[in-house]
Protein backbone atom coordinates (compact mmCIF):
# COMPACT_ATOMS: atom_id res chain seq x y z
CA UNK A 1 0.00 0.00 0.00
CA UNK A 2 1.42 3.64 -0.39
CA UNK A 3 1.60 5.87 2.40
CA UNK A 4 -1.35 8.21 2.38
CA UNK A 5 -2.50 10.41 5.29
CA UNK A 6 -6.40 9.42 5.31
CA UNK A 7 -7.09 6.20 6.20
CA UNK A 8 -7.91 3.31 3.92
CA UNK A 9 -10.39 0.17 4.43
CA UNK A 10 -10.15 -2.90 4.90
CA UNK A 11 -10.43 -3.52 1.27
CA UNK A 12 -8.18 -1.86 -1.14
CA UNK A 13 -8.57 -2.43 -4.83
CA UNK A 14 -6.43 -0.13 -6.92
CA UNK A 15 -7.73 -0.40 -10.77
CA UNK A 16 -4.25 0.37 -13.26
CA UNK A 17 -5.18 3.47 -15.85
CA UNK A 18 -1.87 3.12 -17.41
CA UNK A 19 -1.71 3.37 -21.09
CA UNK A 20 -2.30 -0.53 -22.03
CA UNK A 21 -4.82 -0.58 -19.54
CA UNK A 22 -6.89 2.88 -20.63
CA UNK A 23 -6.98 1.31 -24.37
CA UNK A 24 -8.23 -1.71 -22.80
CA UNK A 25 -11.19 0.29 -21.18
CA UNK A 26 -9.97 0.24 -17.79
CA UNK A 27 -11.94 3.43 -17.19
CA UNK A 28 -15.05 1.60 -18.07
CA UNK A 29 -14.17 -1.22 -15.22
CA UNK A 30 -13.47 2.06 -12.73
CA UNK A 31 -16.37 3.32 -13.36
CA UNK A 32 -18.50 0.21 -12.49
CA UNK A 33 -16.44 -0.29 -9.28
CA UNK A 34 -17.46 3.36 -8.23
CA UNK A 35 -21.00 2.33 -8.89
CA UNK A 36 -20.93 -0.77 -7.37
CA UNK A 37 -18.75 0.43 -4.39
CA UNK A 38 -20.69 3.89 -4.07
CA UNK A 39 -17.44 5.47 -3.83
CA UNK A 40 -15.35 7.99 -6.34
CA UNK A 41 -11.49 6.86 -6.78
CA UNK A 42 -9.42 8.27 -4.43
CA UNK A 43 -12.28 7.56 -1.51
CA UNK A 44 -12.87 5.30 1.46
CA UNK A 45 -16.74 3.82 1.78
CA UNK A 46 -18.51 5.35 5.10
CA UNK A 47 -18.41 1.91 6.62
CA UNK A 48 -14.26 1.87 6.22
CA UNK A 49 -14.75 -1.90 4.14
CA UNK A 50 -13.37 -0.41 0.31
CA UNK A 51 -10.63 2.06 -0.33
CA UNK A 52 -10.81 2.62 -4.16
CA UNK A 53 -7.48 4.53 -6.15
CA UNK A 54 -6.81 4.85 -9.88
CA UNK A 55 -3.19 4.60 -10.41
CA UNK A 56 -0.61 5.06 -13.29
CA UNK A 57 0.54 1.78 -13.61
CA UNK A 58 0.76 -1.57 -11.84
CA UNK A 59 3.72 -3.19 -13.92
CA UNK A 60 1.76 -5.95 -15.54
CA UNK A 61 0.67 -4.20 -18.53
CA UNK A 62 0.20 -7.68 -20.15
CA UNK A 63 -2.30 -8.54 -18.33
CA UNK A 64 -4.52 -5.14 -19.07
CA UNK A 65 -7.02 -4.54 -17.46
CA UNK A 66 -5.51 -4.81 -14.11
CA UNK A 67 -6.99 -4.50 -10.77
CA UNK A 68 -5.67 -5.22 -7.03
CA UNK A 69 -7.60 -6.32 -4.43
CA UNK A 70 -5.78 -6.13 -1.22
CA UNK A 71 -2.21 -7.07 -3.07
CA UNK A 72 -4.11 -9.74 -5.14
CA UNK A 73 -3.59 -9.18 -9.02
CA UNK A 74 -6.78 -9.42 -11.46
CA UNK A 75 -6.05 -9.48 -15.05
CA UNK A 76 -7.98 -9.32 -17.92
CA UNK A 77 -10.41 -7.77 -15.65
CA UNK A 78 -14.11 -7.33 -17.39
CA UNK A 79 -17.42 -5.63 -15.80
CA UNK A 80 -18.79 -8.83 -15.93
CA UNK A 81 -15.43 -10.54 -13.29
CA UNK A 82 -16.00 -7.56 -10.69
CA UNK A 83 -18.94 -9.16 -8.53
CA UNK A 84 -17.01 -12.46 -8.65
CA UNK A 85 -13.68 -10.38 -7.73
CA UNK A 86 -15.63 -8.56 -4.87
CA UNK A 87 -16.98 -11.89 -3.44
CA UNK A 88 -13.89 -13.25 -3.31
CA UNK A 89 -12.22 -10.23 -1.25
CA UNK A 90 -14.95 -10.02 1.13
CA UNK A 91 -14.91 -13.62 1.84
CA UNK A 92 -11.28 -13.70 2.55
CA UNK A 93 -9.27 -12.31 5.45
CA UNK A 94 -6.47 -10.01 5.16
CA UNK A 95 -3.91 -12.40 6.02
CA UNK A 96 -4.54 -15.07 3.36
CA UNK A 97 -3.85 -15.37 -0.42
CA UNK A 98 -5.90 -16.71 -3.25
CA UNK A 99 -5.88 -20.10 -4.12
CA UNK A 100 -6.04 -21.31 -7.22
CA UNK A 101 -6.01 -19.70 -10.87
CA UNK A 102 -3.31 -17.01 -11.15
CA UNK A 103 -4.73 -13.30 -11.84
Amino acid sequence: RSFSLEPKGRNHICVCTGTACHVRQSTVILEQLERELKIKAGETSADQEYSLERVNCLGACALGPLVTANEVYYGNMTVAKIERMLQETKSRKPEEKPVGEPA
